[in-house]
């Protein structure tokens, strides 16, 4: 049976999901963080929401090298 998908194509599904889904964690647990301390200017959500993007991108750093690594191994 052929392969559906290239590898490098769901290591760049992969890396979307990661980016989108980090920073949707975090927006959630920033919301209900705030709905639970009542909080009337929504700091943590804000604040959780950075991380999540920190997280995201951070994880996108993290397979990029790692990607980047097995490439310069297979070139010697």
């Amino acid at each position: 049976m052929a392969k559906l998908y290239s590898p490098e194509f769901l290591k760049a599904w992969t890396v979307g999901l990661n980016l989108v889904f980090s920073t949707f964690i975090g927006l959630a647990i920033g919301y209900g963080l705030d709905k639970l301390f009542k909080v009337t200017f929504p700091w943590l959500t804000i604040i959780f929401l950075i991380l999540g993007i920190v997280s995201g991108f951070r994880d996108l750093l993290r397979l990029a090298r790692k990607q980047n690594d097995g490439t310069d191994k297979k070139d010697i």
